[in-house]
C-alpha cells in the first residue's frame, strides 16, 4: 500500500495529512494532525521569524515526521506559506528544519497556494461560480471560480496574526481600531480589478478563522458533530450576527464562546475581518465552508501527475 502525506506549515498552524493510496479506490485519509505553532508571531515590520516561534515549529515538525514515518512507501511533501515566504531569515529557518527534522520544505508563492486551495475545493464540493477565500495567519488567498474553472487568483499579505498585531488590542477591541482595519482591508479590495466579477457570488471560506464561524453556528444548532463543516452553508446574516457577538466580548469572553478554540480567541477578530468585509463588498448572501484546501489540493495535484506519468 502506497501512502502520500502533506505538511502544511502556515503562519498560525501546522497541519499534517496522510492518505493511503489504492489504485482501485479513492484516497483514504489515515492520519490528520494539527498544532498551533504561531510561526508568524512577533515578525513585525522586520519580517523576522522569532526564536520562540521557530522552536515551537521545529518541535511540531519533529512530531509530524515521526508520526508519518509509521506509514510504509510514503511520499511526504512539505509546503510553507506566508510567514516563511515573507521571512528575511527564511534560509536559516529552512536549514534548521532540515537539520532538526530531516525534512525539506518547499516555500510556495501565494499564487500556487491559491491554486492548491482551488484544487482542494473543486474536487470535493459541487462549486460552479464562487469566490474562494482562504484566510490564514499572514496571508489571504482569493480565487475567482467561473463554470468550475480558475479564472483569477491573488494572495494578499494580510491574515489573522499580522492584522491583529498591526491594528488590534488583544483584549477589548475599540471602534477606532476596527474602523482603521476595515478601512485598510477595503482599500486592498478596491485594488483588485477582477473582484467586481464576483459580485453576488457565494464565498467559499477556508482557513481556521473562517471555519470558526461555521463551528459556532453549528454549536448553536446543537449539531451532533459540530466540527464536520465541509460543505456547510450559512447565510451571511448569521455570520454577521456571530461577528457582532464576538466584538462585544473581551478576550476571556471570546474564549468562552462555544465553537471558538481558546487558542484562537486573541486573533479571531483580526481573522474574521477579511471575510466579513468581503461578504459586504460583494453583497454575497451566503458562505459555504470547506475543510479541504492546500493539503487536499496537493494530493490531487500529486495524483494527476502520477496518473499522467
Amino acid at each position: 500500500m502506497r501512502h502520500y502525506g502533506v505538511i502544511d506549515l502556515g503562519s498560525n498552524s501546522a497541519r499534517l495529512s496522510v492518505w493511503a493510496l489504492d489504485q482501485d479506490a479513492a484516497p483514504r485519509q489515515v492520519l490528520k494532525l494539527k498544532e498551533m505553532v504561531r510561526l508568524s508571531e512577533g515578525m513585525g515590520q522586520t519580517l523576522t521569524l522569532q526564536p520562540a516561534a521557530i522552536a515551537r515549529t521545529l518541535a511540531a515538525l519533529k512530531r509530524f515526521v515521526a508520526a508519518a514515518s509509521a506509514y510504509p512507501d510514503l511520499t511526504l511533501e512539505a509546503f510553507a506559506t506566508a510567514a516563511t515566504r515573507q521571512a528575511v531569515n527564511q534560509k536559516d529557518f529552512l536549514r534548521q528544519v532540515q537539520q532538526a527534522c530531516n525534512l525539506t520544505i518547499t516555500v510556495i508563492p501565494g499564487t500556487r497556494e491559491a491554486e492548491l486551495d482551488y484544487l482542494g475545493v473543486i474536487n470535493t464540493l459541487p462549486i460552479q461560480n464562487a469566490l474562494i477565500m482562504d484566510t490564514g495567519g499572514a496571508s489571504t488567498e482569493l480565487v475567482l471560480v467561473q463554470n468550475r474553472k480558475l479564472q483569477h487568483r491573488i494572495s494578499l499579505p494580510v491574515g489573522s496574526v499580522n492584522l491583529t498585531e498591526r491594528y488590534l488590542n488583544h483584549n477589548l477591541i475599540t471602534a477606532a481600531e476596527l474602523f482603521a482595519l476595515i478601512s485598510e482591508f477595503n482599500r486592498v479590495l478596491n485594488s483588485i480589478w477582477w473582484l467586481r466579477k464576483a459580485l453576488n457570488l457565494p464565498v467559499v471560506a477556508l482557513g481556521g478563522s473562517n471555519r470558526t464561524l461555521a463551528k459556532i453556528q453549528r454549536r448553536k444548532e446543537q449539531a451532533v458533530n459540530f466540527e464536520d463543516i465541509h460543505g456547510y452553508r450559512m447565510a451571511t446574516s448569521a455570520a454577521n450576527t456571530i461577528f457582532e457577538d464576538i466584538l462585544t466580548k473581551d478576550l476571556e469572553g471570546r474564549k468562552a464562546i462555544p465553537g471558538l478554540a481558546k487558542e484562537r480567541a486573541d486573533i479571531i477578530v483580526g481573522g474574521l475581518i477579511p471575510v466579513i468585509t468581503m461578504i459586504r463588498y460583494l453583497d454575497s448572501d451566503r458562505l459555504t465552508f470547506s475543510q479541504n484546501g492546500l493539503r487536499e489540493g496537493a494530493l490531487y495535484a500529486y495524483l494527476n501527475a502520477h496518473e499522467q506519468g
